[in-house]
């Protein structure tokens, strides 16, 4: 074969490369200028319903906290609906969230819509709404506070190895993955326990129709479907979204045909994070996996014995 012969398949799969690249770039600065825009774009400036959606596990957010307040300060968003699909999460970060839609129902409505699951801290969420949905089979329920040690002290005298503090107290040093708990300082965590899982009693009876006897029964942990939970007082009614809506119209006089628009939250995304995001989806690794503080989550374990 002749060197025009190379040259010429060189020169073509040259070309080849060069529109490949510049395709490329074009999806590129199609996708920058997209973000760009939906993060800069301002707040709705019709009459609406406002949608918060709390999804998986609830933590501190300062984005999460700076979106309701806009809502709560934006004249055109004329209710708040907040749909909940979370087992809840730091019993601070689902306290925080419950006061911050506590303010916007001082001004508005608010409305909470029980999606799969809120439970636990995702059903402290929902006891800020006016009135609670869920659906039939939706998992709710979960009343309580946890925590959760992890000590593998008899591994580490397994394999030889040791691990000491210094410490101004006794407590101090406690839990420690490096011994047993003592009995004071599982005394002390259980107080803490203890205390909090009363305050969170003390939310369940000050905003459902429920004594306080009725709602110490219901604290126990246990989750329980839609259809015991409307019988047990935990919710309101069955339903979602078009129930919602049409319960704001016969409430509160607000059309149901009213946009339904979903406030979103969350720090803006670099370029190539929207396109990882786009092209593996939501991850569980784009989550915080640890926790610190007091849980109020609901996370079932499951113990396969032989």
């Amino acid at each position: 074969m002749s060197s025009e012969t190379y040259s010429h398949n060189d020169r073509r799969r040259a070309k080849r490369r060069l529109f490949f690249w510049r395709i490329v770039s074009v999806i590129l600065l199609l996708a920058l200028i997209g973000t760009y825009m939906s993060y800069t774009a301002e707040e709705p400036d019709v009459d609406h319903v406002a949608r918060l959606d709390i999804n998986n596990v609830i933590i501190e957010d300062e984005w999460r906290q700076d979106t309701i307040q806009g809502i709560l300060e934006d004249d055109t968003a004329k209710a708040l609906i907040v749909y909940i699909n979370s087992p809840g999460g730091s019993t601070y970060g689902s306290e925080r969230l419950y006061k911050s839609l506590r303010r916007v129902a001082e001004k508005k409505p608010v409305i909470s819509v029980i999606g799969t699951v809120g439970a636990s801290g995702g059903y402290l969420t929902a006891l800020a709404g006016e009135r609670i949905f869920a659906g039939e089979s939706s998992i709710t329920g979960s009343i309580g506070v946890i925590i959760q040690i992890t000590e593998f002290s008899e591994l580490m005298d397994n394999i030889g190895i040791k691990g000491d503090a210094i410490t101004s107290g006794k407590l101090k040093g406690e839990p420690s993955p490096f011994k047993p708990l003592s009995e004071a300082g599982r005394q002390n965590l259980q107080e803490m326990v203890s205390s909090t899982h009363e305050w969170f009693v003390n939310l369940v009876t000050d905003r459902r129709p429920l004594s306080r006897e009725e709602a110490e029964k219901l604290a126990n942990g246990g989750i329980y479907i839609g259809t015991k939970a409307i019988s047990n007082g935990l919710i309101d009614e069955l339903g979602g979204l078009y129930e919602a809506r049409r319960w704001l119209e016969s409430a509160h006089e607000i059309p149901a045909d009213l946009p339904l628009l979903t406030w979103e939250y969350g720090p803006p995304k670099g370029l190539v994070d929207e396109l990882l995001e786009g092209m593996l989806g939501k991850s569980v690794i784009s989550e915080r996996l640890t926790l610190d503080g007091l849980l109020s989550l609901w996370h079932p374990s499951f113990n396969i014995k032989n």
